[in-house]
């Protein structure tokens, strides 16, 4: 469709990467191939439909929200810049979206899992996810000229939404990098480069490296991936007390919302601050429970209870001597007369 190709054209215009163009292209294709009308006539009825045909195909929520929103934008495209006189049929969009926690590693499973890796490489890269905390794409295209060692950092340059930012290798993740590149002797810009094979000495790629990790955790028993490394590194900042606003930039999220998710997964910093509350309350309780002394009665309120005691009784013994009264008289009564 000539109206999706400009569209393309248009993504790649505005710097878009490649993924993202060849995800919308994907998602519009598939749009305009279910679709039997024309763009122009495209109703909210008509993306109701669509959004059913979505689900009949067992599509996730949050797929179906990535497709309306792609479809959302691609109009509004159309509408702006392509001058179709028309209204945006997606203008809000209603599927609740679910959201579980951010998935982390405990530190024993973290020690299982580095124990199967003996691999130098595999051990720099998967080191660098937990503790810098990159993104599987940033450390494919991590080069040399961005490693400051002698700094202990090192530069990511263009990741996600085209931002680059500045991380901080750890005493462990240098020295796992430092021991890989001693046994590489590739001049490619490239850090992470194939080992073995007919593409030896070419940069790994992704999926290279999920397939790696898939490996170790099978041989590891921990199931986990590499974004899962990323969740733990932010969730062990937070549980150390580091502040949300480092761990935002750390991790290179565009905004703090994002990094608050891992405020629910940080149980320990949340179990610090409840016994340490709960204790100042219970001493507080505790305080202010023993200033509040019982009230001994007074002089006039013993003698009340004294004489309400003794009315009690004598009605009790008035009672008591009534009943034996009719007890008699009945006995009496049946006696037999001579």
């Amino acid at each position: 469709m000539e109206t999706i190709d400009r569209y393309r054209r248009s993504l790649k215009r505005k710097n878009c990467s490649a993924h993202t163009v060849k995800a919308y292209t994907n998602i519009l294709a598939h749009f305009t191939r279910w679709l039997e009308i024309p763009l122009t006539a495209v109703t909210r009825n008509d993306m109701g439909s669509y959004t059913d045909h979505l689900l009949a195909r067992r599509l996730s929520a949050k797929t179906i929200i990535c497709h309306l929103q792609t479809i959302r934008l691609f109009f509004e495209w159309c509408i702006n810049e392509e001058e179709m006189v028309m209204t945006n049929p997606v203008t809000r969009i209603s599927i609740r979206l679910p959201k579980p926690l951010p998935r982390n590693l405990t530190y024993d499973q973290v020690g299982k899992f580095f124990a199967v890796i003996t691999d130098l490489r595999d051990r720099a890269l998967f080191m660098l996810m937990l503790r810098c905390g990159l993104r599987v794409e940033e450390v494919a295209h991590l080069t040399i000229d961005a490693l400051e060692l002698a700094r202990n950092r090192l530069f990511v340059v263009r990741g996600k939404g085209g931002k680059d930012r500045v991380v901080f290798l750890s005493e462990d993740a240098r020295s796992a990098l430092e021991a890989y590149l001693n046994t590489r002797g590739s001049k490619a810009q490239r850090v992470f480069l194939v080992q073995k094979g007919p593409l030896t000495g070419t940069p790994l790629s992704v999926r290279g490296i999920q397939k790696r990790i898939e490996y170790y955790a099978r041989q590891s028993g921990v199931p986990l991936s590499c974004h899962c490394l990323r969740h733990t590194m932010a969730t062990q900042l937070l549980n150390a007390d580091a502040d949300l606003s480092s761990i935002q930039d750390l991790l290179g999220h565009a905004h703090v919302t994002t990094t608050q998710r891992y405020c629910r997964v940080s149980n320990v910093k949340v179990q610090r601050d409840y016994y340490a509350a709960i204790e100042r309350v219970m001493q507080r309780s505790q305080e202010e429970g023993a200033q509040v002394k019982p009230r001994s009665p007074a002089p006039s309120e013993r003698k009340t209870r004294r004489t309400n005691i003794r009315l009690v009784v004598a009605e009790k013994q008035q009672l008591e001597e009534l009943r034996n009264k009719k007890r008699r008289k009945e006995v009496l009564r049946k006696l037999p007369t001579h």
